[in-house]
């Protein structure tokens, strides 16, 4: 077989594996696909596990753990400082920022509730590798290391679901890597917007997402502010988002940007 062919099927096999991830398309029994949950005709679906909460297995322990509101803009921990702990995002969205010795800044992440962040601290992290900051209300629930290291050891519910967590992260950034290499910044941008807005992932879509610059989108898409204005104005022109409220309301007929040769 011709290498060159070879190839080429891979990188599409890659790209609509990176787009099915997304909006949710996966083979049904019979061969067809069904569409879930962004689709009009949903087919039923198998159900889900019931919500995570981490809480039930952290009342176990009277120290350690500790809960806190965050304001928009406020951060959570800076590039630099001691990892000792892992986070988890109750409710609300946070951003991941690396800074280079040159003073650039670089969006790494936007975490959506039910993530967990400073990891690393398992894995014999001593610093924070970058800075996360919320970008709308959020509580975040702190859990010092050797609660954590603890839990992993004695739950094996809490485990299962911290691995699955990671794995799923895995694959998302695989996808993201498909995604810069294959697909373009129009692409990528109306992909952001549904990540952004929970369409394709376990927990529920929130088509609201808040306030954010054109230049962190820019840095997050790979491409300028210029572009991400001219895409923007062509995504509500066409209807596939509104602004409302200060924020981006994302409808989900953008993944169509995506499904479109």
């Amino acid at each position: 077989m011709n290498s060159s062919r070879l190839v080429a099927w891979d990188h599409k096999a890659e790209q609509e594996a990176s787009i099915n991830h997304l909006v949710g398309l996966r083979k049904n029994t019979s061969g067809g696909l069904k569409v879930d949950p962004i689709g009009k005709n949903v087919a039923k679906a198998p159900e889900k596990l019931p919500a995570f909460d981490p809480r039930q297995f952290l009342k176990r322990f009277v120290t350690g753990i500790t809960s806190r509101e965050y304001r928009n803009h406020q951060s959570v921990f800076s590039q630099g400082a001691v990892a000792d702990s892992v986070y988890y995002v109750l409710n609300g969205k946070i951003k991941l920022t690396v800074l280079s010795k040159r003073g650039k800044e670089a969006v790494v992440s936007i975490l959506p509730e039910e993530s967990f962040f400073g990891e690393g601290c398992l894995a014999g992290q001593v610093l924070r590798m970058y800075t996360a900051t919320a970008v709308q209300r959020s509580t975040i629930i702190r859990i010092e290391k050797p609660v954590i290291t603890a839990l992993l050891q004695r739950e094996p519910e809490f485990s299962e679901r911290f691995l699955a967590f990671l794995l799923s992260r895995n694959i998302r950034i695989e996808a993201d890597l498909v995604d810069h290499l294959f697909n373009s910044s129009e692409k990528r941008l109306a992909r952001l917007l549904l990540l952004l807005a929970n369409f394709g992932q376990e927990s529920k879509p929130i088509p609201q997402i808040p306030k954010m610059s054109q230049e962190t989108l820019a840095e997050m898409v790979g491409t300028t502010r210029s572009r991400v204005s001219f895409f923007l104005n062509r995504f509500r022109e066409n209807g596939f988002i509104e602004y409302s409220g200060g924020g981006i309301y994302v409808h989900s007929s953008l993944v169509s940007i995506l499904l479109h040769d």
